[in-house]
């Protein structure tokens, strides 16, 4: 009987143990970076793509990846600041569906303080607006998303002058066989 009520309590022990260590707490979310709401509740962020410049990020967490455009991925191509990853098969908000490439970014800011490298992006046609989307937000999770004041809480972002002093990406990789996925 005693065995098995050690067992019962090592077993919720370690239970809720698990839960605690799991459960963000208020420090988790140590980096705070203004958002811009414009037309619509649309809210914007301020960032850095290395290899091209400064940003302007609608932060869509419907939208499962980040999502750069044609330009920004040719200028990033010329400066080996991106590589190919492979084709994503989504589906748009107005139903079409849109076969996508998607690159591995070798780093993004968010704001000054947040530094992610290889993010990958979906890269969208013509000059459409950069989006971050969840492939970002996901690698400084867990975040909020606060409407009042409009800020992105973020938990887990590399040190910026630790970024800067890692080695450069591999160089970009070549096209591999389209990989079908559906984009959330």
């Amino acid at each position: 009987m005693r065995v098995c009520t050690l067992f019962v309590l090592l077993n919720v022990l370690f239970t809720v143990t698990a839960a605690m260590a799991q459960a963000p707490s208020a420090d988790d979310f140590r980096i705070r970076v203004a958002m811009q709401e414009k037309s619509a509740a649309t809210f914007y962020v301020a960032g850095d793509i290395m290899g091209f410049g400064a940003v302007e990020l609608m932060v869509d967490t419907g939208s499962g990846y980040m999502t750069i455009n044609e330009h920004t991925l040719a200028v990033l191509k010329e400066r080996d600041a991106a590589r190919y990853v492979k084709e994503l098969r989504g589906v748009l908000a107005d139903g079409r569906e849109l076969t996508v490439p998607v690159y591995a970014i070798a780093e993004l800011r968010i704001g000054d303080t947040c530094a992610l490298r290889n993010v990958e992006a979906a890269v969208f046609p013509g000059a459409s607006r950069q989006i971050l989307g969840l492939s970002a937000l996901r690698r400084a999770a867990p975040f909020v998303f606060s409407v009042d004041p409009p800020a992105l809480l973020l938990s887990r972002c590399g040190d910026i002058d630790a970024v800067a002093e890692q080695a450069p990406p591999p160089a970009p990789a070549e096209p591999r066989k389209p990989l079908r996925l559906a984009a959330e």
